[in-house]
């Protein structure tokens, strides 16, 4: 589906910014209420490994890595945050996003990659196990939405091969 997957620019935080505000009105996608700004983004995901969709010249999907620890001993384990245009979903953009992510972070260095989920997004639960990710933890009532709604997580991880 997508065109071409690139190396997010600053630039791009328009659209970046904006999908990830669908994402946090699914209610589904984030316990976050309020999108970042390009500066506390920036500084909270990894310098590499962060990619846009683009399709039609217009960005429709993002994917970022960050680091679980600051600690060496795990500089080679990432969390993924992947979220994808309204328009766009389920057209192949996020199994074409993780699959490029995932060769792109091996080069990296990296050998774990996983993604907390809420239990009720049940879409980026199936596309995370289509793309070689699988379940190693549950969290009870680890975080609530806007409403003051309690939900779970479930813990997915792929290793590298």
């Amino acid at each position: 589906m997508p065109t071409e997957i690139r190396e997010m620019l600053d630039t791009d935080w328009p659209n970046v910014s904006r999908i990830y505000q669908q994402g946090m009105d699914s209610d589904i996608a984030t316990f976050e209420t309020l999108c970042p700004s390009w500066e506390a983004f920036n500084s909270s995901h990894t310098m590499n490994c962060r990619y846009v969709a683009i399709c039609d010249n217009n960005v429709i999907a993002w994917i970022a890595l960050s680091l679980i620890s600051e600690r060496k001993a795990y500089c080679g384990v990432g969390n993924i945050s992947i979220y994808i245009d309204n328009n766009y979903q389920g057209k192949g953009v996020g199994t074409a996003l993780i699959n490029h992510l995932i060769e792109k972070s091996e080069k990296e260095g990296y050998w774990t990659l996983q993604s907390s989920i809420m239990t009720v997004n049940k879409a980026s639960i199936k596309l995370h196990e289509k793309c070689g990710f699988r379940l190693v933890g549950y969290r009870e009532r680890i975080g609530q939405d806007r409403y003051g709604n309690w939900h779970d997580t479930i813990l997915l991880e792929r290793r590298k091969r």
